[in-house]
């Protein structure tokens, strides 16, 4: 069986004022199901671009891109849609919940885009695992940050995504919150199968990862 993800020797380059900016360079890469991965580097090092390459959000200028052995390269747009509605989940720093839809339908709207049947109950289901089922009929902004978090979550998993990818996802939060949803992600992995793949800075949030993967300028400086 082929890795759940692999990045074979992917560099990402950008135009930036007519000059070529390569943003990653070379990483390799092969994350297998129900692990926990963490990407640590500053600011600027290239975690959120290869976040972006792993959910094929973007697409690298060399190498390849392989989910479950196919590269996303490869794909064509219906394809590459339903690869994202159906196999990828994100977690973002921000929470990008909808504002103007209550904590239930921001956790549906995965599965209604999926056209896929029985949305309420495994958006229930979703947020009573998150400990937010009594915050289903709530607008976001009721919610404090880490209870944003936590429905960001269950959103990322109501559709029992493959691949789990989490971009600082307790950046904005205090300890305790930070803490939660660490653990909860941790279980995606453990209860959910999922690979997840987390770009963070901070040592104690990639403390939770079964391996850390360390950039710099691009490059992969260290495996641990």
């Amino acid at each position: 069986m082929p890795p759940r993800l692999e990045l074979r020797r992917v560099s990402k380059t950008y135009q930036n004022g007519g000059q070529p900016l390569e943003v990653l360079h070379e990483i390799s890469l092969a994350l297998d199901s129900g692990t926990v991965t963490a990407v640590m580097g500053r600011s600027g090092c290239g975690k959120t671009t290869l976040l972006n390459l792993a959910g094929a959000i973007d697409f690298p200028t060399a190498g390849a891109v392989l989910i479950d052995g196919r590269s996303t390269s490869s794909l064509s747009e219906s394809d590459l849609t339903a690869l994202r509605r159906q196999r990828v989940g994100f977690v973002f720093q921000f929470f990008e919940l909808l504002p103007t839809l209550s904590v239930l339908e921001n956790v549906e709207l995965p599965l209604l885009l999926a056209r896929r049947s029985g949305a309420t109950e495994a958006a229930r289901d979703r947020l009573r695992w998150v400990g937010l089922e009594d915050k289903a009929a709530s607008l976001p902004y009721q919610l404090s940050g880490g209870q944003m978090q936590r429905v960001a979550i269950a959103r990322a998993l109501v559709h029992s995504p493959e691949l789990l990818l989490a971009d600082e996802p307790t950046g904005n939060l205090d300890t305790a919150s930070g803490e939660q949803v660490l653990a909860l992600l941790r279980e995606s992995a453990e209860r959910f199968g999922a690979t997840v793949l987390m770009a963070t800075h901070s040592a104690e949030t990639a403390a939770i990862a079964g391996r850390v993967v360390h950039l710099r300028d691009g490059r992969i400086q260290a495996i641990e």
